[in-house]
């Protein structure tokens, strides 16, 4: 990923962060009262302010320091989304079962890691490109997978080793936790001291960045 520093956002930070999904939809209303809708962008796209995730003076420095390295928008970053990092419910530990990632047909050797929002009108495949090192965990028509001899990760992409590729039919399941490739979205902090061992950052705006 070009311009990008393989480093995490202070998680301290982070956990007391606001934010969440955003998209662009077009309406227009006709003459009649009636509307008619488009959506602009095919995938949703995460913004948050980190600014209420910071509680000391401590967190105030961590983040000038991360800011300064990253030279404000110029490098993309690792964020870990507090509410939504793992593969299945929030209080729930990944299994190999989660992500339904697709179906062999005996020659397909690789596979997108996905997270599927919804399941009755609309679900929506989001995928995942900054699996968390050591998380990923993969089975083939029900049956474990082992990274490193069975398949290899590489951004996201699950690459299966000669003698491991699903066959026809044969359902490609995953469960992981991952962080959201970001950048800031300002090349400027404004930080105060409110009193001897806390400060504050009011925003600390950051947005979601193409892989």
């Amino acid at each position: 990923m070009d311009g990008f520093h393989d480093v995490r956002f202070p998680l301290a930070v982070a956990f007391g962060a606001t934010g969440g999904p955003e998209r662009r939809t077009e309406i227009v209303t006709l003459g009649s009262g009636r509307e008619e809708r488009n959506q602009r962008w095919s995938m949703s796209r995460r913004r948050y302010d980190a600014g209420t995730g910071v509680r000391h003076r401590d967190d105030l420095q961590a983040v000038v320091d991360f800011f300064e390295e990253r030279r404000g928008r110029l490098y993309g970053f690792r964020y870990r989304d507090p509410l939504d990092h793992k593969s299945c419910a929030p209080t729930d530990s990944p299994s190999q079962a989660d992500q339904l990632l697709g179906v062999g047909d005996g020659t397909q050797v690789s596979f997108q890691l996905i997270k599927r929002y919804g399941d009755t009108f609309a679900p929506y495949d989001r995928p995942i490109v900054l699996p968390v090192d050591g998380t990923v965990l993969v089975s083939v028509a029900g049956v474990a997978m082992v990274e490193g001899s069975d398949f290899s990760l590489d951004q996201g992409v699950v690459t299966f080793e000669p003698g491991s590729v699903p066959q026809v039919g044969e359902a490609v399941r995953a469960g992981f936790q991952f962080d959201v490739p970001v950048r800031f979205d300002t090349d400027r902090l404004e930080v105060s001291l409110s009193r001897f061992e806390a400060g504050t950052i009011p925003t600390i705006p950051i947005v979601e960045i193409a892989p």
